[in-house]
């Protein structure tokens, strides 16, 4: 059987990897010159870093053996600590009461337990929970979720809250409440024997991306092939002989099946056999795009200890900031230096995502001042990389939309999406893997998982606990 995939991020590398162990006839297809998609490791500066930050957590036993068997001892556990800031201050996350109280001030703090209880004495029962905004309002209340939602995720996803899809908050907050923090806040410590992954994460030792490095070279010793810098211009799925014809700039190839991870309105524009009424469908679905600028600092102070930072500050355009030093020093290759990393998010339609890579790199210098957090002596060097179509935008009814395309797809037996672009899901990276994994059995043992039904849910968060052999799932 040979098998075409298409995008060498999470999922297709680690579909193409074990088909490969299975002998099977692979051909890995990239648009760009490296692998692993968001989850890359480059160069810079003398030092490694990564596409913002990039943790690994699953407690999915399949997931966490591919990753142990490719990460072998070269990874470290990692003390996370990640803050938000917001007016000046840095506040815990997740959050702890005692530390909100503080920042936050008795009067602001008394406002939004009272804004809290007034939402559940008198509204929760009758929210329209369908959008983000009323979905995070109805369990913290209005003004806890304008300071500590709002902000951020309309700076991410480029609309209104309330236009928003519920789905994103499922997924991402799905049992935390306000009651649930301080009562997690309280007693987890007490009762808990082990660090959760909240308090700790898997980091290899080389970045993030060495996990795909080693997958890659391994696909080729197994006799499969990687063509980077190549583009899909059409894929023709109605041959009458059962084979799928993907054409290139300069060939067209013939594959029994294909796995597709590039972004799902791509692909069904691509496709012979979609109707215009699918194509009209594809075309309502949209990408976020992030623009990362990288800033080397001339310090060997510790600028501030966190591995990330959510900015929730409405007068700043950023939403999080990467300081590469706080992961694990084997990654900072001995320099000095000191890189961070601020994300700006966008459309392509966006004049912002038009700008040039100096006007980044100087909004970028003015914003990291702004916080306090570097002097202005200490900026020696910017550097910015632009990242299309890699969020999948929620809007508020999506599903009806993503619909009829997922039933159109299900009725091609040769043809499976996965990944964050190609399912159009918001994934992390364990479940992009574990999409890889289940579209590979499929294949190479004739199963049926339905891949579509794979959910995004991270409430294991917090149930997982940290061992000397690795990530395991508690009983």
């Amino acid at each position: 059987m040979k098998i075409a995939i298409i995008g060498a991020g999470p999922a297709g590398i680690t579909a193409a990897y074990k088909l490969s162990l299975s002998n099977h006839k692979v051909d890995l297809y990239e648009s760009t010159n490296s692998v692993g998609g968001m989850a890359k490791t480059i160069s810079l500066w003398g030092q490694l870093v990564d596409l913002g930050p990039h943790r690994f957590f699953s407690n999915d036993p399949r997931v966490n053996k591919l990753w142990l068997e490719l990460a072998g001892k070269d990874y470290t556990m990692v003390n996370r600590l990640t803050r938000i800031y917001y007016k000046g201050k840095f506040f815990d996350y997740p959050l702890k009461p005692f530390n909100a109280l503080k920042n936050l001030g008795l009067l602001e703090s008394i406002y939004c337990v009272f804004s809290f209880l007034i939402e559940k004495l008198f509204f929760a029962k009758s929210r329209d929970k369908s959008t983000f905004e009323g979905w995070v309002i109805s369990r913290f209340g209005h003004r806890l979720f304008k300071i500590f939602f709002k902000s951020y995720s309309e700076k991410l996803w480029g609309i209104s809250c309330k236009d928003l899809d519920s789905d994103f908050a499922a997924q991402r907050i799905k049992k935390l409440s306000l009651y649930e923090a301080i009562k997690n806040s309280f007693f987890n410590k007490k009762t808990s024997k082990h660090k959760t992954l909240v308090d700790q994460f898997a980091y290899p030792n080389k970045g993030a991306g060495a996990i795909y490095d080693k997958m890659s070279k391994n696909i080729i010793e197994n006799g499969a092939n990687i063509f980077f810098n190549t583009k899909i211009l059409s894929i023709d799925d109605t041959s009458k002989e059962n084979k799928i014809d993907i054409k290139f700039n300069d060939s067209v190839k013939s594959y029994d099946h294909v796995i597709s991870t590039m972004p799902i309105t791509k692909l069904i524009q691509s496709m012979s056999s979609a109707s215009k009424e699918i194509i009209s469908y594809s075309k309502k679905l949209k990408f976020r795009n992030t623009i990362l600028v990288y800033l080397r600092i001339e310090t060997e102070e510790l600028l501030f200890p966190d591995q990330w930072i959510y900015v929730h500050a409405s007068n700043l355009k950023t939403g999080r900031i990467t300081n590469f030093k706080n992961w694990v020093k084997s990654i900072n290759q001995n320099s000095k230096d000191t890189i961070i990393c601020l994300e700006y998010w966008c459309n392509l339609d966006d004049d912002f995502w038009l700008l040039n890579n100096n006007d980044y790199i100087k909004l970028a210098k003015k914003e990291i001042l702004k916080t306090g957090l570097v002097s202005s002596e200490n900026i020696k060097d910017g550097h910015v990389v632009r990242i299309p179509r890699c969020y999948p935008i929620y809007s508020k009814g999506y599903k009806d939309t993503l619909k009829p395309i997922q039933q159109f797809l299900i009725r091609n037996k040769m043809i499976s999406v996965i990944g964050r672009y190609g399912a159009f899901k918001y994934n992390n990276q364990d479940h992009s893997i574990l999409m890889g994994i289940l579209a590979a059995e499929n294949i190479i043992n004739n199963t049926n998982h339905n891949l579509w039904e794979l959910n995004t849910d991270y409430e294991y968060q917090e149930s997982s606990k940290i061992t000397e052999t690795g990530l395991e799932k508690l009983d």
